[in-house]
């Protein structure tokens, strides 16, 4: 299918062809027909690729802070590099799509294959969304129409949050589509209605609309005519859909404003508010945000819970259906509002118009139609895979790999492909960071079937690096087709799950199951190694990880689907000295944080060979601080790896230990090249199975009592 594609590093617009989705539980598979570019957001995504670096920078400060403290703690090298690979990533842009429902994923209500629908989707021949997302097109609201509501839901969350009522006067400020939109639901809603902007077309189009109009520039003064506009009193409401560096929206607002009016921000502008503006009318100030309640909550909008409608009358869908019921009414016109319209072949073109000097309001892409179920559709829905190159590694080893998310394309991928491995195929759920990530290291195919990268007959090894609930099942499924695996970090969420890939794992001629923990093949961690292993004397490990704060609707977070950061990560860190003592664990307990930060806690373990330690996993430190640190007491010496760039030894001279390394390197190069490396020469597992079932039941059993 034809997907458009943008890239962060350089603005560039294609459209490329990328395997059809998958539908998932609570989503539906849409075949779209028309898409809305939004100006606003994807011009501003556009420079924002087009940019230099010192461009970039400046339109995100915040980011620049994050990347010189990373550079601080982790090296240059590495700070460098993950700048690139955020930056190489591909961006899906759009989020207004009409189309056709094509299939619907288990636990959707309210849908059927065939219903018309406008949804947030992407630009794309098909898109899945979430059913909550989706909202059905009225019969006598033509497609044209229907791809404004999502901007329209825009609009009204807006208004919803200023609380205007029949014959107040609100102001807008920036007549753009969600401007225009927001003009006519307010003239519906009864408001008298003044608009300002810059633009003479979108001036008239707000005249046109019913709205009294002020031109800006040359002299203009917006308070003043909103002033006389409301008799002298001030107006009820502001709403500014503006986008500008300016304070000016906001100053102008507070000025024009009664006594208690409310100010609601709905595009993007400068935020340096005067005290006195709003102290002396006791204004109120919010910010919207986007189509409204449930917007990036992942409950709602990922696992398809509903808020109840006693409660929250007006979720996102349901001012999507407001948006469409307002259009089949006659209320919203939006035939003026669409100035230009492409084909999805020609997307490049259309951003050139958005991007440049030639007038534009709403511009269409269009997309091919199917004169019904005929052979071609039939090929369109079967053939997920996509061709992405004629494969450029020849290594012995044949590997596929489920999940291309960020850890995968910057770290797992590089990694695979410098230990020589013969990339086959890539499978991720959407199909466009597969698509991306085939074409940039060479894999032979790319797909959104991971049934096809399983049972591939030509492939020795399975890596899996999707979500952590996806584990264990992908696990059994690879080992079942006879492949070796290696899986990220954990291996199961649940102990059936353990013990059950034990049980396939542990069969005389299985093959090999290797957890990427890579951190005992850090070069720094085989250096310590190497050195305590000298003496039979225990050790004391002292495991100090600044890990920061995760927001809590991360899924990570969430048990059924990321396991908690103790399983999720820990795990890490509990291989790490299992390996370095030697020795099974004979004894552990987990002491949380009762009050503050739930993510901050002290892991305790003592070994069967008298050695102990002590993991300090902390959530409430400062990004500034390394994140790892690991101490190992033993006999009269220490030896210290500071964020495994720097060895150091005190009552030893450990080589290396003055000037830290520009490079971080924790251990997946060596870890990868390890995996293959048993594969090739049919050798065991490099990390024994009984320490891998050892860890994540450790792992498991620790969690139940944070």
């Amino acid at each position: 299918m034809k997907q458009v594609v943008q890239s962060l590093k350089t603005g560039v617009v294609e459209v490329l062809d990328t395997p059809l989705p998958q539908v998932g539980r609570k989503a539906l598979r849409i075949r779209s027909s028309m898409t809305l570019i939004s100006a606003g957001t994807e011009r501003m995504m556009m420079e924002f690729g087009r940019g230099n670096w010192i461009q970039k920078a400046r339109q995100q400060p915040d980011k620049v802070r994050m990347v010189l403290d990373k550079a601080k703690t982790d090296g240059i090298a590495a700070t460098l590099q993950g700048v690139r690979n955020k930056l190489d990533q591909p961006l899906a842009p759009g989020y207004c799509n009409v189309g056709v429902v094509d299939a619907c994923g288990s636990g959707v209500d309210g849908f059927a294959v065939g219903d018309r629908v406008a949804s947030n989707g992407k630009h794309a021949e098909y898109v899945v969304v979430s059913g909550n997302l989706c909202a059905r097109i009225p019969d006598n609201v033509p497609d044209e129409d229907a791809v404004f509501a999502v901007v329209g839901a825009i609009a009204l969350q807006g208004i919803r949050l200023a609380q205007v009522a029949l014959g107040e006067t609100v102001a807008v400020m920036g007549l753009g589509l969600i401007g225009l939109l927001g003009v006519q639901l307010l003239r519906a809603q009864g408001c008298r209605v003044i608009g300002m902007d810059y633009d003479p077309a979108k001036i008239a189009l707000a005249r046109s609309f019913g709205a009294e109009t002020v031109l800006l520039g040359d002299g203009a003064d917006p308070v003043q005519a909103a002033m006389d506009y409301s008799r002298g009193r001030g107006v009820d409401a502001v709403i500014i859909t503006a986008a500008t560096d300016s304070n000016d929206p906001v100053h102008h607002g507070a000025q024009m404003s009664r006594k208690r009016g409310r100010i609601v921000l709905v595009g993007v502008t400068g935020l340096e508010l005067s005290r006195a503006d709003f102290f002396e009318k006791e204004l109120t100030f919010q910010v919207s945000c986007s189509y409204g309640p449930g917007r990036y909550d992942p409950v709602y909008e990922e696992q398809g819970v509903d808020y109840p409608v006693g409660f929250v009358r007006w979720t996102e869908q349901r001012n999507f259906e407001a948006v469409l019921d307002m259009m089949s009414s006659g209320a919203l016109d939006c035939a003026p509002l669409r100035s230009h319209s492409f084909d999805i072949a020609e997307a490049a073109a259309a951003y050139e118009v958005i991007g440049g000097q030639e007038p534009s309001l709403g511009v269409l892409l269009r997309y091919p139609q199917p004169a019904g179920e005929d052979a071609l559709q039939q090929e369109r829905l079967t053939n997920i895979s996509y061709a992405a190159s004629e494969g450029r590694s020849t290594g012995e080893v044949a590997v596929n790999v489920i999940g291309a998310g960020n850890y995968a394309s910057a770290v797992l991928l590089p990694a695979f492909a410098g230990a020589g491995a013969r990339l086959r195929r890539i499978a991720s759920s959407g199909g466009l960071t597969a698509t991306h990530q085939a074409k940039k290291h060479g894999f032979l195919e790319a797909s959104t079937d991971s049934k096809d990268v399983l049972t591939d007959p030509d492939a020795d090894a399975v890596v899996i690096t999707t979500r952590h609930d996806s584990h264990a099942d992908l696990t059994r499924q690879a080992l079942a087709a006879g492949k070796h695996v290696f899986v990220e970090k954990p291996l199961a969420l649940a102990l059936d799950d353990v013990d059950s890939i034990v049980a396939l794992a542990g069969q005389p001629g299985a093959p090999i199951v290797m957890v990427g923990f890579n951190r005992r093949f850090a070069p720094l961690v085989v250096q310590a190694k190497a050195r305590i292993d000298k003496s039979a004397e225990p050790c004391a490990f002292i495991y100090t990880v600044n890990a920061g704060q995760i927001p809590p609707e991360h899924w990570t977070q969430d048990k059924e689907i990321g396991g908690g950061r103790l399983v999720g990560e820990c795990c890490h860190f509990i291989d790490l000295l299992r390996f370095l003592a030697g020795a099974p664990v004979a004894g552990s307990s987990v002491v949380p944080m009762q009050h503050g930060s739930r993510d901050t806690f002290l892991i305790n373990l003592h070994f069967e060979n008298g050695s102990v330690g002590s993991i300090n996993y902390l959530a409430n430190g400062n990004r500034s601080f390394p994140k790892e640190r690991i101490e190992i007491f033993q006999a009269g010496k220490v030896v210290q790896i500071d964020n495994f760039r720097q060895l150091r030894g005190y009552g030893w001279k450990a080589p290396g230990s003055l000037i830290p390394s520009f490079k971080q390197d924790k251990g997946q190069a060596a870890c990868a090249k390890a995996f293959l490396d048993a594969i090739r020469t049919n050798s065991p597992s490099p990390i024994p199975l009984e320490e891998l079932a050892e860890v994540a039941r450790l792992s498991i059993r620790l969690a139940a009592q944070v």
